[in-house]
């Protein structure tokens, strides 16, 4: 069998469609969302290889090139990465009313799962035993992720000064410096050091304005009720950089040391529940928000941590196409690409350390890897593999 990719195509624009063809498309890109959103574990890195695999890849949707620069705009705004690059490529496949399918669409199943846990914690007061199902899916996501490297790095470093980026923002990274610091940083060096070279005149004002939203005040609230949940999680939805380990920081702030609203435990278990369940680490919010105010609660809390992601991409992505044609605009994102990518790399670090543990997650991971490059067998029957696997292990080592 041929591993060789077919020759990407030039997608058809959304707006030459008849109505039946558009609503045909809209349903493709729900179906698609609806699956990515329902086995992807791993993480944000886990989600962007699935979405390049996917969109990319099998569907061809838009190129690696393409891929790369929504990637690096997603990285530019505050919000869960992946979340917004579902919400981008909706958009690049069916405007405004693809940009809505494709983000609740991957939200919505981890939403659900994420929901139902919540009730059952609040009935028997414990999370679920469902947290072994990891240790066979989290070897499988490794290779995954690192084809997805392979790719998009072929893409992202072009040369010297884009590998020297990816250096920077790893070495950063790895020192504890904040990322968006990082990937603003290997943009600016890229463009200063064209300047330098007298490929531009000028710098001029090309950037869209990123802006600084102030902290919004402490709600002086007696009485949980949903609005005041809404108002928290809309706050952190604007404001949060750097994924869903800043998330932790952010709600152990708020919610357990200033408001009191939960104890240290019950957001342990929160976290417990985001890493053990698909989609975005974000619906950690829609379990937090259960807890405080029941159903409404969960609803107040996923919409208002989401909704700024929505906002942002519409505002930005219309604006993406124009600003490639800027010189100085293409060579800041070479290195805000060069540099997510950096932060890719650190990332997948990070997963294989923690999920090849023994001999048989070694033994997973080299089999995903085989299956990928041999047999282009897709990531979904991966992690459906790799969770039966953590199943049988499990009831083994019990037995």
């Amino acid at each position: 069998m041929s591993n060789e990719a077919p020759m990407e195509t030039i997608p058809v624009d959304y707006g030459t469609l008849t109505p039946p063809q558009k609503w045909q498309r809209l349903q493709e890109l729900a179906y698609l969302f609806l699956r990515l959103g329902l086995f992807s574990f791993g993480g944000p890195a886990a989600h962007t290889a699935m979405m390049e695999e996917e969109v990319v890849r099998r569907q061809q949707w838009l190129s690696h090139e393409k891929f790369l620069d929504l990637i690096g705009v997603t990285n530019l705004i505050p919000g869960p990465n992946s979340t917004e690059l579902a919400i981008h490529l909706g958009y690049e496949r069916g405007k405004w009313a693809g940009l809505i399918i494709g983000g609740v669409a991957f939200i919505l199943p981890a939403m659900v799962v994420v929901w139902l846990l919540a009730i059952a914690y609040v009935h028997y007061q414990s999370v679920p035993a469902v947290g072994h199902m990891l240790y066979g899916i989290q070897p499988m996501i490794i290779p995954l992720i690192g084809q997805a490297l392979w790719k998009l790095g072929r893409k992202a470093l072009k040369n010297p000064l884009t590998i020297g980026a990816a250096v920077l923002v790893m070495v950063g990274t790895a020192w504890g410096k904040p990322e968006i610091l990082l990937l603003l940083l290997a943009g600016l060096a890229l463009v200063l050091i064209q300047i330098g070279r007298g490929r531009f005149q000028s710098l001029p004002l090309i950037f869209l304005p990123l802006g600084q939203i102030a902290p919004a005040p402490a709600l002086p609230v007696t009485i949980i009720n949903p609005w005041s949940v809404f108002g928290i999680f809309l706050k952190i939805g604007c404001l949060l950089y750097g994924g869903g380990y800043v998330l932790f920081a952010f709600l152990q702030a708020d919610l357990v040391e200033r408001l009191e609203w939960l104890t240290s435990q019950q957001l342990l278990d929160a976290i417990a529940i985001g890493q053990i369940t698909p989609g975005p680490l974000f619906t950690t919010a829609t379990f937090i928000g259960y807890l405080l105010a029941g159903n409404p609660g969960a609803i107040a809390a996923t919409v208002g941590i989401f909704l700024p992601s929505f906002l942002l991409v519409a505002l930005v992505n219309p604006w993406v196409s124009t600003l490639q044609k800027s010189l100085i605009f293409r060579a800041f994102l070479d290195g805000v690409n060069a540099g997510a990518w950096g932060l890719m790399v650190v990332t997948t670090i990070g997963l294989a350390r923690s999920a090849l543990i023994d001999p048989l997650t070694i033994c997973l991971a080299v089999l995903g890897a085989i299956a990928l490059g041999r047999f282009s067998i897709s990531s979904h029957w991966l992690v459906v593999f790799g969770a039966l696997v953590g199943l049988v292990g499990q009831s083994w080592s019990m037995g």
